[in-house]
């Protein structure tokens, strides 16, 4: 189990689903967790209180981290009232799913500005608190290496930017002795994809496994990325999809 005693986190989008899973496995490893939350303010109080329930320490932040003044203060407010930040996890996403024929340009805006502009952002409040050994870990999605068809044309774009921008970060502060990952999720069971869906059957047939993943896988690999495991990986992406894109 990773080792995370003394760190602090901060995970974006942490009020449910995978964000949640991952914001509680942090805390069980040992660190100090920040989660933040545009409008589901009972849920993200909910995970602080199941955080702080089983012994550790939780901030609840609101946050349109899309906003560079807003994703600074989330930083700062992390820093200030946990004692620093040595893992940012980038976890807030938004599905974007229709024909390329009803893509509007209020939708484009909005899948850039959540999935790409707030990591970046994040990245960059966050970048000067954290020292060597910390960590940039961004949830990203099968979709950057496969598409299984039609209709995905944002969220494949979005994702597919998310690879460059993390070798580049990387690159960029690699010699500062930051880690920048991305995990890629395949068909994860939340409340924004069901594994009793509409579309679940034909998810599962494109994995390996023959199966759905839980949030919990999810965060399980943020975890191992976030400690002693992850010391020398960076600028590449672990997938966790099931084998969807082997």
């Amino acid at each position: 189990m990773s080792d995370l005693t003394g760190k602090v986190a901060l995970v974006t989008g942490g009020s449910r689903g995978i964000g949640a899973a991952i914001a509680k496995r942090l805390a069980e490893a040992g660190a100090s967790v920040a989660v933040t939350y545009v409008n589901a303010e009972e849920q993200a109080r909910e995970v602080a209180k199941q955080i702080e329930a089983d012994g550790g320490t939780a901030l609840v932040i609101q946050a349109d981290l899309t906003r560079p003044a807003t994703a600074a203060q989330a930083v700062e407010q992390t820093v200030r009232e946990l004692g620093g930040i040595d893992i940012l996890v980038n976890n807030a996403g938004f599905l974007a799913y229709g024909p390329l024929g009803e893509v509007t340009p209020e939708d484009i805006d909005r899948v850039l500005a959540v999935d790409v502009t707030s990591i970046i952002l994040a990245a960059q409040a966050a970048a000067p608190h954290l020292g060597r050994g910390g960590r940039i870990i961004s949830v990203g999605s099968c979709f950057n290496g496969r598409v299984p068809g039609g209709n995905f044309v944002l969220q494949a774009t979005a994702k597919a930017a998310l690879v460059g921008l993390t070798n580049s970060l990387a690159r960029e502060l690699g010699p500062q002795g930051i880690n920048v990952t991305t995990v890629d999720p395949g068909p994860i069971d939340t409340d924004m994809n069901p594994a009793d869906g509409d579309t679940a059957d034909f998810q599962r047939g494109l994995t390996a496994l023959g199966s759905y993943g839980k949030a919990e896988d999810i965060a399980n690999a943020v975890a191992f990325l976030a400690g002693p495991g992850g010391n020398y990986i960076t600028g590449t992406a672990l997938a966790v999809d099931g084998g969807y894109t082997t």
